[in-house]
């Protein structure tokens, strides 16, 4: 959420940042609430200070024999018209909270302009794509090919988006996981946590999936106030809710494994076909909380951490800037990387590594306590995954197939394999 204060004081300053994303602001709107909001603010404040000097009034009055029928009138009345007040001034703060909360982060100075991905910045590329010398399987068909991954039953069980693995796919998929939290953890300094996989709405206004991503959302029936989790960004983040951290904590770094679950209301005909793009898929995301200072040289920790990752794994990757008009809601700054898939020809996105600045904490009233001033001040909080486990798996699938449709584990991961050099997918 953006600073009211800033709202109010750079409006213009505001629109026109909000105006790279191709966001309009409405202005009118926002004065029109301000300024109803500050009037109100005054006539209640005004209503409220009457009605106590009028209540003291009472007791000096009955100690002096006095009528007080007259007052206690008086007083009745300006208790009616204060509730009054209060009421229309709930409702306009009320308004005016939900304006802000569908209002985007401000971008980064350094954020290229563009309209969509197209326009996205190209910032260096790691690894030459492989060169095969048989047709190029995709993953659908390697998978499907010796039963590793099975759409067919998992559409009779959930619907479409779905995949079942089995066997050597299943475990390989397991072996990447494995693979990164022992890397984040071991060799990134990271602490690994488990987290809920159902959150509520709460938790998920704090890091920005909601009011705005609400139909991207799977939501539980009923009485409870819960979701399944988009990510993992949503439970860890909340760790530091409500919270004033000690400045000598800082910065934290966590690395969560889990489900993460996606309608992808707005995604319908992009990538129906195979593991891309699924209603249910893994990821391992990392999480950093820390001081305004530090949150640049964290940006670029977080993405070589996940690039580490895919150099590990000796998959060929490019990383990207994002253009102003592609950049999510809750970001100032995001780096993608994208890695080469074979059986598409293209550089497909496996992690998003972004800085959101003060935008979740403001949210989430996540604060840490200055050294200088001595008084608490918004942390900053960037996340990216590290990387998509779903997206690694299709990766290395394609990247290490042979012609005999076996696939050869990477060199990392072949202690997760029991020693396994190469893989039937059956």
């Amino acid at each position: 959420m953006l600073d009211p204060k800033q709202l109010r004081s750079e409006i213009d300053a505001v629109k026109a940042n909000l105006a790279r994303r191709g966001f309009e602001l409405d202005v009118a709107q926002f004065n029109d609430l301000e300024s109803t909001r500050k009037r109100l603010r005054v006539e209640v404040d005004g209503l409220r200070q009457a009605r106590n000097e009028r209540s003291k009034s009472i007791g000096q009055a009955k100690a002096k024999g006095q009528d007080i029928a007259p007052l206690l009138a008086e007083v009745g009345q300006l208790g009616d018209q204060l509730a009054k007040g209060e009421q229309a001034l709930k409702q306009v703060e009320a308004a005016l909270e939900h304006l802000v909360a569908g209002i985007p982060n401000l971008l980064h100075p350094e954020v290229p302009d563009g309209r969509d991905e197209t326009n996205n910045v190209e910032l260096r590329r790691w690894g030459t794509p492989r060169e095969f010398d048989f047709e190029v399987l995709d993953h659908i068909a390697l998978g499907e090919a010796g039963g590793g991954i099975d759409f067919d039953v998992a559409a009779q069980i959930a619907g479409s988006r779905f995949a079942v693995l089995r066997g050597n796919i299943a475990r390989l998929q397991r072996a990447l996981i494995q693979f990164m939290l022992d890397v984040h953890t071991g060799e990134h300094g990271y602490t690994e946590v488990y987290v809920p996989y159902l959150v509520s709405d709460r938790a998920l206004f704090g890091t920005g999936q909601l009011p705005k991503f609400a139909d991207d959302l799977f939501a539980i029936d009923g009485d409870v106030d819960l979701r399944l989790i988009p990510t993992a960004e949503v439970p860890v983040t909340n760790l530091v809710r409500d919270q004033i951290l000690d400045a000598e904590v800082l910065p934290l770094k966590f690395v969560a494994h889990t489900p993460c679950f996606r309608s992808e209301a707005g995604s319908y005909g992009k990538d129906t076909r195979g593991m891309i793009r699924q209603h249910q898929f893994e990821k391992v995301e990392l999480v950093h909380v820390v001081a305004p200072a530090m949150a640049a040289a964290a940006l670029e920790e977080l993405t070589a951490n996940a690039e580490a990752i895919l150099r590990q794994l000796e998959l060929p990757y490019r990383v990207v800037a994002l253009c102003a008009g592609d950049i999510g809601f809750g970001a100032c700054r995001t780096y993608d990387l994208e890695v080469w898939l074979p059986g598409q020809q293209k550089y497909r996105e496996i992690s998003s590594c972004s800085n959101c600045a003060d935008f979740q904490a403001r949210r989430m009233l996540a604060r840490y306590r200055d050294r200088d001033t001595g008084k608490p001040a918004l942390v900053h909080t960037l996340n990216g995954s590290g990387v998509a486990a779903g997206r690694a798996l299709i990766a290395v699938m394609e990247n290490y197939q042979q012609a005999d449709g076996t696939i050869k584990v990477p060199a990392v991961l072949q202690p997760y394999m029991g020693g396994r050099t190469t893989l039937e997918v059956e």
